[in-house]
């Protein structure tokens, strides 16, 4: 199994980079993290945010690899605490289906595109910069596995 998070938002800051990159390596193989960054339209094309995200949907589809089960970070998808997601990534793991989690760019995700997906995933009430998104969620990942597997980094 793989989690995929395909992120619009590209040329990062470094501490955005470090952030990922360290969490990234700290999973093990058979469940490997991996980022793929999709170009923003520029919100200088006098498009609508509508348009906008409709041409950023095109391109996570492009990259989301065919099979795999897809979950829309949004902010009105399903509220989990972290041992849930435990649950849900043993239950991932156990489906050997890639796992794909979308992350939108300014204006969020197409809403064909939500609707598209298996699940939507809330990761805050609060509002988070999206670059910091990418840096919670692989955190979390990282930590819902090590409750899977009994590893000491999550004390309850």
């Amino acid at each position: 199994m793989k989690l995929i998070i395909i992120a619009v938002g590209n040329r990062m800051p470094s501490w955005v980079e470090a952030g990922w990159k360290d969490y990234a390596k700290r999973l093990p193989a058979d469940c490997m993290l991996e980022l793929k960054e999709i170009k923003p339209e520029p919100r200088n094309s006098g498009k609508t945010p509508t348009q906008m995200m409709l041409a950023e949907a095109r391109r996570i589809e492009a990259a989301t690899p065919s099979g795999a089960l897809r979950i829309a970070l949004d902010e009105h998808g399903k509220d989990i605490d972290t041992v849930e997601l435990s649950h849900e990534l043993e239950i991932w793991r156990g489906s050997g289906q890639d796992i794909v989690f979308l992350i939108g760019g300014p204006d969020g995700l197409d809403a064909e595109l939500k609707q598209s997906c298996q699940s939507r995933l809330r990761l805050s009430s609060l509002t988070l910069p999206h670059p910091m998104v990418r840096i919670v969620l692989a955190e979390q990942l990282y930590r819902a596995w090590a409750i899977m597997t009994g590893h000491p980094y999550h004390r309850a």
